[in-house]
């Protein structure tokens, strides 16, 4: 079964050139079926290209996934057309009455300030508290992760000596929970951040279970025993060619930045480099749609019961 985006999206034509399954919403509307109803939170700049990404994730998948758009409304887009965010996004005052079978928040280039500092914290806490009462299962990337283990959980972010940036090997440490059915004993993801978060902390909050981590980068995977909040630490939505676009624009500000491990061949940054990361990527979120979301959820939205996460 296909995503169902609006054919006016950008990410329409660019998935459908993948010959990646996708409907319009007037087809869909023609067949007698409830499409999963996913709300994103898009805090990243280059709104256009992270909607793809994840829009490709959430397409590949055998069920019919509705995606809804959601922006902060006390921060404004910069790097988007403002015509744009009116056509295709939505602010929490518009959807605060809504149900959701499962929501994702995008991680922002905000993570060397402290959360009080980023101008819409409170209007994120406001969303988070959504999440809890209107969603069923949430998907936190990178910063949205950090953000959310910190306003649910207290689990603090900390400074790193450099950026962890690069791909790196990471190993399934709960083989038997449903997010990690077919993944490798030992994977690729990955990372681009300035901070990290301790394992010490993730085990003193009582409720989180790390799934699955890297000697090198920590933790990636996280999760409360129910799969209701899910916590990713890296970025497998990233494309192949999207660390490299980041080294080459810090390489060109003239930035303290070290070439991206295990991802240029020979750690060459004039060779294409490797994409060892897709198949994982595809699959977790295939695994997230499929049983924390399609087989746990109610099929009316209305009965769906408030997570308790104190």
């Amino acid at each position: 079964m296909p995503l169902i985006i609006p054919r006016t999206l950008p990410a329409y034509d660019a998935l459908t050139g993948e010959n990646i399954f996708i409907m319009n919403q007037e087809r869909a509307a023609s067949q007698h079926i409830r499409p999963l109803r996913i709300l994103i939170l898009n805090l990243m700049p280059t709104k256009i290209v992270t909607e793809t990404q994840i829009a490709r994730l959430l397409a590949n998948s055998p069920l019919q996934v509705q995606v809804t758009w959601l922006q902060t409304a006390t921060h404004e887009a910069s790097h988007v057309s403002a015509s744009h965010m009116g056509e295709f996004y939505k602010t929490l005052d518009q959807i605060k009455d809504e149900r959701f079978d499962g929501m994702i928040i995008t991680g922002a280039p905000v993570e060397q300030m402290e959360f009080e500092e980023v101008d819409y914290w409170p209007e994120l806490c406001r969303i988070m508290d959504f999440s809890v009462t209107n969603v069923y299962s949430t998907l936190h990337i990178c910063w949205g992760a950090q953000a959310a283990l910190y306003y649910h959980y207290g689990v603090h972010k900390e400074p790193l000596p450099k950026k962890m940036f690069g791909v790196f090997e990471h190993r399934v440490v709960r083989p038997r929970n449903p997010l990690m059915r077919g993944f490798d004993e030992v994977f690729f993801a990955p990372h681009s951040r300035h901070t990290g978060i301790r394992r010490t902390d993730i085990e003193r909050s009582g409720k989180l279970r790390v799934l699955a981590e890297s000697d090198e980068a920590g933790p990636l995977l996280l999760s409360i025993e129910d799969g209701r909040q899910i916590f990713v630490t890296g970025h497998p939505e990233y494309d192949k060619d999207t660390l490299d676009k980041e080294y080459r624009r810090d390489v060109d500000k003239g930035l303290p930045i070290e070439v991206p491990k295990n991802y240029y061949p020979n750690n060459d940054p004039t060779q294409p480099p490797l994409f060892r990361w897709r198949s994982h990527a595809h699959l977790l979120y295939s695994n997230w749609l499929n049983y924390y979301v399609y087989q746990n959820t109610p099929y009316l939205l209305e009965e769906l019961e408030k997570l308790q996460t104190k």
